[in-house]
C-alpha cells in the first residue's frame, strides 16, 4: 500500500521532535559523552533522511519545496554507512542550525496539506 506524502512529513516531523526532546538542556558535552542520546539522535536523523527520500519519489513536488532535502538525504547516508567517520560536533551543528528550519517547513507543508 502506497503511503500518502503527509505520513512522510508527519514521519520527519515527529523524528525532528524526538531530536530535539532527546538533546534538550544537553552541551555538546553532555550529548558527545552519552553514546545512548547519541544512537538515539542518529535513529531519528536515519527515519527524517529516509522519510524525505521516500517522500521525494511520491511526491517530488512536496519534497523539493524542503530546504537542503539532497543534503540530508547524504546526512542519512553517512550515518547509516559513514559510521565510522561519523564527527559528532558536525551532528550537534545539524541539530541546532539545521533541524529548526527543517521542523518549520514540514509543519509548513502539514498546514496547507489537504491530508494533514
Amino acid at each position: 500500500m502506497r503511503r500518502e506524502p503527509a505520513a512522510f512529513l508527519w514521519d520527519i516531523r515527529e523524528a525532528a521532535s524526538r531530536i530535539q526532546e532527546f538533546v534538550a538542556g544537553l552541551t555538546y558535552e553532555a550529548f558527545s559523552s552519552d553514546a545512548l542520546v547519541r544512537s538515539a539522535v542518529e535513529r531519528q536523523f536515519e527515519i527524517i533522511g529516509e522519510a524525505l527520500n521516500q517522500l521525494s519519489k511520491v511526491a517530488p513536488g512536496i519534497a523539493g519545496e524542503i530546504p537542503e532535502a539532497p543534503r540530508i538525504i547524504a546526512f542519512r547516508n553517512i550515518l547509516i554507512h559513514g559510521y565510522a567517520v561519523l564527527d559528532q560536533q558536525i551532528v550537534w551543528r545539524v541539530i541546532h542550525d539545521h533541524l529548526p528550519p527543517l521542523l518549520a517547513a514540514v509543519d509548513g507543508q502539514l498546514k496547507s496539506s489537504p491530508q494533514s
